[in-house]
């Protein structure tokens, strides 16, 4: 499965001729992603960050929203993990 996940844009530079940024998914997880598909894309935009990729440009609330949702989404699959096997 692909997922693509919001991030903010930190910081932006050039790196080997590509626009590249750092990105902030929150909790302190910054990585590097690649800025060519969205080169408008400045430091204070959210982006969808596939692969090193950024996609696309969304609006704060909707980045936001997205990463409660995923958060939801990892607590929900700890509280279903069976602490143990039934038999």
């Amino acid at each position: 499965m692909c997922l693509g996940v919001p991030g903010k844009i930190v910081e932006r530079y050039e790196k080997e001729g590509l626009p590249m940024g750092k990105v902030d998914f929150g909790g302190g997880t910054l990585r590097e992603a690649c800025l060519a598909y969205v080169p408008e894309a400045q430091p204070g935009d959210y982006t969808i960050i596939h692969v090193g990729f950024a996609l696309n440009i969304l609006s704060e609330e909707d980045a936001l929203e997205t990463l409660a949702l995923l958060r939801e989404m990892d607590s929900l699959g700890e509280e279903l993990a069976p602490d143990e096997v039934c038999n």
